[in-house]
């Protein structure tokens, strides 16, 4: 097993950011090295213990769907290989986990897609009947699927805050109504096509969120991660029909194990209040989370 990452240390090149999962390093000025570490973030607060391997299998599977995904979609990736802008002695930090991309403009929009009712969205289907402004018909449960996927975005928020849902008019305030338009429209395109070839190897993808930028041509292209179990619900299809059937989530393979984890776990008698520092992780909870990971990734590219 590799040791798990918790932290790039890159000196040959300059910081960005750190996200809660990514460390992203300038290449020139029109490159990026994305750094997938091992961190894992559940109620946008980062837990101190890494996920080992995880990086390198969100790198993988967001691999796996750009290449699936690339006739509909132009995408951030250059092609060229991570390790070649870093000196030899920072390679093992970058091998197998890092993606080396083209600079854009990012659109400050989480273009998000829901093909099922699940998390925050069955809880207001349950007040309203509608998820982020759109009516759905009666009768739906915990974990159904919805007549057609729907498109509810987000605008993203600053580190330390939660995305807040906004409208499709927001997005057009904000990112003009071409462009807006075009995210929407590729964003239900890329979920119905990924939906379509998951479902194949047994796998729903409930919902997700993608991420786009503005490349010098004014394009709009795919960026960031793209599907990873951090970005989208996934569920195997076995024990879906139960689930849906008892009105409870179905198992899936995403960090839902860890948050129902930190929701049990009591400090000084007390329930977590999900701010930082996190609590510290069992190793089962680790190697569990893990196992997750890898065997959606399996499952995808088997």
């Amino acid at each position: 097993m590799t040791t798990a990452l918790h932290t790039s240390s890159l000196t040959s090149l300059p910081l960005l950011a750190r996200g809660k999962v990514r460390d992203n390093y300038a290449v020139g000025h029109d490159r990026i090295l994305m750094v997938a570490s091992d961190r894992i973030s559940a109620f946008d607060v980062i837990m101190g213990e890494p996920i080992p391997g995880k990086g390198e299998l969100l790198t993988q599977m967001a691999m796996f769907w750009f290449g699936r995904l690339a006739h509909l979609c132009p995408n951030h990736l250059t092609g060229e290989l991570p390790e070649s802008v870093v000196t030899s002695a920072e390679a093992q930090q970058v091998l197998g986990r890092s993606m080396l991309v083209r600079r854009l403009k990012p659109i400050p929009v989480e273009a998000v897609v829901r093909g099922y009712l699940a998390g925050s969205g069955w809880q207001e289907y349950q007040q309203s009947q509608s998820v982020c402004g759109v009516a759905l018909p009666a009768g739906l449960r915990n974990a159904s699927k919805l007549p057609q996927p729907i498109y509810t975005p987000a605008a993203k928020a600053a580190a330390g805050e939660h995305d807040e849902n906004i409208t499709f008019e927001r997005t057009v305030e904000i990112a003009g109504a071409d462009v807006a338009a075009q995210i929407r429209d590729l964003s239900l395109a890329l979920y119905q096509e990924a939906a379509k070839i998951a479902l194949a190897k047994g796998l729903i993808i409930a919902d997700t969120k993608f991420e786009f930028g503005l490349d010098d041509q004014g394009r709009v292209v795919l960026m960031d991660e793209v599907l990873t179990p951090d970005s989208s619900r996934y569920w195997p299809v076995e024990g879906y029909d139960d689930a849906l059937r008892e009105g409870r989530n179905p198992p899936s393979y995403d960090k839902q194990f860890l948050r129902d984890w930190l929701e049990q776990v009591r400090l000084h008698g007390k329930p977590w209040d999900k701010t930082p520092p996190a609590p510290r992780l069992p190793q089962d909870v680790v190697e569990k989370t893990a196992a997750k990971y890898r065997e959606a990734l399996e499952r995808l590219t088997a």
